[in-house]
């Protein structure tokens, strides 16, 4: 059977095990860890199919910008010969796999929301021109390269005990151009980052400024905030809770959308939700039209009878 390498950097995180359930289903997952923690890490992985783990620790990893995980990965590639790789479709992974797929000269799919084996390869499903379009696509050359998209799959447990094995790798003089001078960790909300989250809860220009009654919802289902580029422009919420083409792009399970009348730059961002709720006034708002569920009233009067409910169903 054909060896799928799955991608992971830093802590095995819940869309890690996303990848590895995914790659199941093309043939036998290979898991490569960046940083320290890979041996810790290849439990987990197992627990999800990984037959075999590869550490690729280095400081160059944390003291430079992308292009040392580079020359990991293509050290992985090089001593797997995979069928594929995946990695998540965050900012760095997609720019990890960028310049993976230049480098072994194979061809990139990112942000593909579904992967299926297929006769010539993996098949891969994306929403494409700002979420107007559902195409299907394979890598025509090389080893294909694919990023996927958070809530792709939900994690499927099937227990394996993968051997690990350290990486041997060179970091090139060349990929030591641009150093990490100062990082600082994100403040932690104690909510799940929007990207990953399972359910996520937007405000928009509904909301008059007041994220209270959003906020306190998404606390009570264990879920993201996010907003919409009214609000963020408003002032009411930080540009990086944006949801849109110009802000982030989510994929939940369930996303909830509060006030926000459901522009094409803010549907681009979140229209392959797998469920979508609508809170609005205005019977005539776009956003009803990509609904599963629809609700024609004041955000303020809805939200808090829903949180209550919640609560209630909690006891």
């Amino acid at each position: 059977m054909s060896q799928i390498l799955v991608v992971v950097d830093g802590a095995v995180a819940k869309p890690a095990l996303e990848l590895v359930t995914i790659a199941r289903r093309l043939g036998e997952p290979v898991a490569v860890v960046l940083g320290a923690g890979g041996e810790d890490a290849a439990a987990a992985l197992g627990e999800y199919g990984a037959v075999k783990v590869l550490t690729a620790d280095d400081p160059a990893l944390g003291e430079f910008l992308v292009s040392p995980k580079v020359d990991a990965v293509a050290a992985a590639v090089e001593s797997v010969q995979p069928a594929a790789v995946i990695f998540g479709s965050s900012l760095e992974g997609k720019e990890v796999a960028a310049r993976l797929a230049v480098r072994i000269g194979s061809g990139l799919i990112t942000d593909a929301v579904d992967v299926q084996p297929g006769d010539e390869g993996p098949v891969t499903t994306q929403s494409v021109f700002a979420g107007n379009w559902t195409v299907r696509s394979t890598v025509g050359h090389g080893t294909p390269v694919i990023t996927v998209k958070a809530n792709a799959a939900a994690p499927e447990p099937a227990p394996a005990t993968p051997t690990v094995e350290a990486l041997t790798f060179t970091v090139a003089d060349s990929s030591k151009g641009a150093r990490i001078t100062k990082s600082e960790p994100k403040q932690a909300s104690g909510r799940p980052e929007l990207t990953e989250a399972a359910i996520v809860v937007s405000g928009g220009r509904g909301t008059g400024g007041d994220f209270g009654p959003v906020e306190e919802l998404a606390d009570s289902l264990g879920a993201a905030v996010g907003a919409s580029r009214a609000a963020v422009d408003s002032g009411w919420y930080p540009h990086s809770y944006q949801v849109g083409q110009t802000g982030k792009t989510v994929s939940p399970q369930l996303y909830i959308a509060a006030g926000i009348s459901g522009a094409i730059q803010h549907r681009a961002g979140m229209q392959t939700s797998k469920a979508i709720v609508a809170v609005n006034k205005d019977p005539e708002a776009p956003i009803f039209a990509l609904a599963d569920l629809g609700i024609v009233g004041d955000l303020h009067t809805v939200l808090p009878a829903v949180t209550a409910a919640v609560k209630a169903q909690k006891g």
